[in-house]
């Protein structure tokens, strides 16, 4: 049977978000980041258990999507911040639902009824 073209057309935009944010990192790196601009080593200790080498990785998708911008300063050594662009900050209101909808989630199991 083939889908129906309304199904088609919730599900491709959804699917296409889940490309972006997928994995364990990506939202809490874009969580971490909304608090504002970050070195490496403090992204690394805000997201507690990633390692250095997926958090790079994730920094570089998350980048190329274009969700968190790479600031380099011209210091010595130099520096580098990483933050939310314009586009990375058009998520807070998912990451707010997602939030709110997890609150009650845990409250449903963890409820005695």
């Amino acid at each position: 049977m083939k889908p129906s073209k309304v199904c088609v057309e919730y599900v491709r935009p959804v699917r296409d978000v889940l490309d972006i944010i997928n994995g364990k990192w990506k939202l809490p790196i874009l969580i971490a980041s909304s608090f504002g601009n970050k070195r490496f080593k403090e992204l690394e200790r805000d997201v507690e258990g990633i390692t250095p080498r997926m958090l790079s990785k994730d920094l570089r998708d998350l980048e190329m999507n274009p969700l968190v911008i790479r600031t380099v300063y011209d210091t010595i050594p130099a520096s580098i911040e990483y933050s939310l662009s314009d586009y990375g900050k058009s998520l807070d209101n998912v990451i707010v639902a997602l939030r709110e909808w997890g609150k009650k989630h845990r409250a449903k199991l963890f409820t005695k009824s």
